[in-house]
């Protein structure tokens, strides 16, 4: 994503107050800019040495998910207060380090679902179209015209029923599927999200009954290659398998192993272990839709982000508490160096 042209070229009012190690920007963040200095580095994150300089004196520290924020990092960013993640997922982010430290860790948890949703249902469709075979051969002068699969009347399976699989859930039912869900943190209590049929008690009876199953899970230890060999071979034949959330939660040798075994139907992945990858046998499977880690990233879900983000900076850096913290902490905890 390229650095937006509104980026702040003005003296900072408190030089290195933000520092942006990431390509984070957006209208909202042009009001910040009048209030507190910016620094924008949308490369930062390449260069840990630079990284540190850049955060030593920094009071907030807003990032996507390629930033390490480890301990060390914060330990060193002395006058560090908050730290501001353009996403949902904090894998990249040390919370429990930061809230040693009584330092604020926010996210715009839910700002970007429903972009998630629909870049969910595009896998989906792809797959069941085979929308990318097909373009390939019509351009190579191919009019070889080959039956695909209706999702209607099929049943989606959503594995983690967060923000982002509650959006989802709201959505499959316009192609006339049926929606059920699994997620071990939600009360059994609890009333069904809307579009979800059924929630079921555990992960089998999910994957014995979804010919799609998507994931929406955080990445933790618990979660780790969650989709190994045996979750696979407990999915429907000729099922999808969608990832929108970590490349960590999918062992990717077992996923190229049920592809080409041909039990399972094909794979949408927008989230990889290794980010860029280096191409292999899946980019080699012809059953596969890739894409480079954007289910979140649209024009509004961004602008959703970058003003919940910068609201919350304004909070926190004026000595309020912040609206959306993910962390132990709503105002620094921290002395003042």
């Amino acid at each position: 994503m390229p650095t937006p042209p509104n980026a702040p070229d003005q003296e900072p009012i408190h030089p290195g107050a933000v520092v942006v190690a990431e390509d984070v920007w957006g209208d909202a963040f042009g009001g910040l800019a009048t209030r507190y200095g910016i620094e924008l580095q949308p490369d930062l994150w390449q260069d840990r040495d630079a990284l540190g300089d850049a955060v030593r004196g920094a009071r907030a520290l807003v990032v996507r998910n390629r930033t390490a924020v480890d301990r060390t990092l914060l330990e060193h960013a002395a006058c560090l207060e908050v730290v501001a993640r353009a996403g949902v997922g904090l894998d990249n982010i040390d919370v429990a380090a930061a809230d040693e430290l009584g330092i604020v860790v926010v996210a715009p948890l839910g700002a970007n679902a429903r972009s998630v949703a629909e870049h969910s249902l595009a896998l989906a469709l792809a797959l069941a179209r085979d929308v990318v075979g097909n373009d390939r051969r019509v351009r190579d002068g191919r009019w070889d015209r080959q039956l695909g699969i209706e999702l209607s009347g099929r049943t989606w399976g959503i594995v983690g029923l967060g923000a982002t699989g509650r959006a989802l859930a709201s959505v499959v039912g316009a192609l006339g599927m049926a929606c059920v869900g699994f997620d071990p943190a939600v009360p059994s209590d609890e009333p069904l999200p809307p579009g979800v049929h059924e929630r079921l008690d555990t992960i089998d009876q999910l994957l014995g009954r979804a010919d799609v199953v998507s994931l929406h899970v955080p990445l933790t230890p618990a979660t780790a290659s969650m989709v190994d060999a045996r979750f696979l071979a407990a999915m429907r034949p000729g099922a999808y398998l969608i990832n929108v959330s970590r490349g960590g939660l999918v062992d990717e040798e077992a996923l190229c192993d049920a592809l080409e075994s041909g039990r399972l139907g094909g794979a949408g992945i927008d989230v990889r272990v290794e980010e860029p990858p280096v191409p292999g046998r899946l980019e080699r499977h012809p059953h596969v839709v890739l894409s480079p880690h954007v289910a979140g990233l649209t024009h509004e879900s961004q602008e959703q982000v970058t003003t919940v983000l910068a609201h919350n900076l304004d909070l926190v850096l004026g000595g309020q508490e912040a609206l959306q913290a993910v962390g132990a902490h709503r105002r620094p905890a921290r002395p003042r160096p």
